[in-house]
């Protein structure tokens, strides 16, 4: 039986909802009984059957439409406007990751770049103001001042990928000053948890210490992170929805950050497994360290981190036994 949307319920375009955060991101606010409207191009970055496996609850809610495409194609984006009573957009659709960005500048670009523009001018045509939009705390590159603080100087990204979120941030500025819109941008540090997409590092470095294959590890495990859980983040992103923002950035972190040698050891202790360890030199573009300051968040938004990295890693791990039966066939 389907479930029906509660009437009071709001609008919501998330971009990018068939992936990791975002599919989660839907669960949520369709348990809130929010209306919600989903663009996926379930591009192959990773296996796309992952994608629609995350989807597949969406469908028992009334108040859920999928549209399988890119929000490169301006046509699709503007109909979607035109058909829904949009009143609130996340947009979340993205090219992920550092290295690959190395390799593919000009596909990074025009995703991260011209399809957040075209998502701004399709929310100008149709009258709608509110955007969350995910940025990344890759755009603090190596900057030496820690923790990162949201008006830190962030003019020298070290990776395309990067360059491309600093671009969207600009971009939306630049559409606040002169439409008015009200835009909250969220710089995501290093998310983790259930769905974690299969290339990121406590994913792999899980998978294969379970499958007895070497877990790579770049440098002499000095870099560090400041992993976040996935229930933290979508908790950040939810209070930001209600939040009256004209234009804010936000940290949304843990602000604790972990060294690489100490994630592998509670990976190690957590599955009871000592695993191989394969070193290799840190790729270009790879960052030395991030570190929120997420006192901002805490003071405007209530964001309260609840989840440390032993507690993170363990319900991963769970979570990865539990599915490895249904994924193993898509790795």
């Amino acid at each position: 039986m389907s479930k029906a949307k509660n009437s009071k319920s709001r609008t919501i375009l998330v971009t990018g909802g068939a992936g990791f955060i975002g599919s989660l991101l839907i669960d949520n606010l369709l348990k809130k009984g929010d209306n919600i409207v989903c663009i996926d191009n379930l591009n192959e970055y990773y296996n796309p059957s992952i994608k629609k496996l995350n989807q597949v609850d969406h469908y028992e809610y009334d108040h859920f439409e999928f549209y399988e495409g890119d929000i490169l194609d301006e046509g699709l984006v503007k109909s979607i406007f035109k058909k829904h009573d949009i009143e609130i957009v996340i947009h979340l659709a993205a090219m992920a990751g550092v290295r690959p960005s190395i390799s593919n500048p000009t596909l990074y670009t025009e995703v991260n770049i011209i399809g957040t523009r075209i998502i701004l001018d399709a929310m100008v045509e149709s009258n709608v103001e509110r955007l969350i939009f995910a940025s990344s705390s890759s755009v603090y590159g190596n900057n030496k001042k820690i923790p990162f603080c949201e008006d830190d100087n962030v003019d020298r990204p070290i990776s395309p990928y990067a360059a491309t979120k600093k671009m969207g941030e600009l971009l939306c500025h630049a559409y606040h000053h002169i439409y008015e819109l009200n835009i909250s941008l969220l710089r995501f540090f290093t998310v983790y948890g259930p769905r974690q997409r299969p290339e990121m590092a406590i994913h792999q470095f899980v998978r294969n210490a379970l499958k007895g294959e070497p877990i790579i590890v770049f440098g002499n495990g000095s870099t560090a992170r400041d992993y976040t859980y996935i229930d933290d983040i979508i908790d950040g992103i939810i209070q930001s929805i209600e939040s009256d923002d004209r234009y804010m950035i936000y940290n949304l972190g843990n602000s604790e950050p972990i060294k690489l040698s100490n994630l592998i050891s509670t990976i190690a202790e957590t599955t009871s497994i000592d695993p191989i360890i394969e070193y290799q030199e840190i790729p270009q573009g790879d960052v030395l360290q991030t570190y929120a300051d997420i006192n901002r968040a805490q003071n405007n938004l209530k964001y309260d981190p609840k989840t440390g990295i032993q507690g993170g890693i363990s319900k991963f791990v769970k979570w990865y036994i539990s599915m490895k039966n249904t994924y193993e066939d898509v790795y």
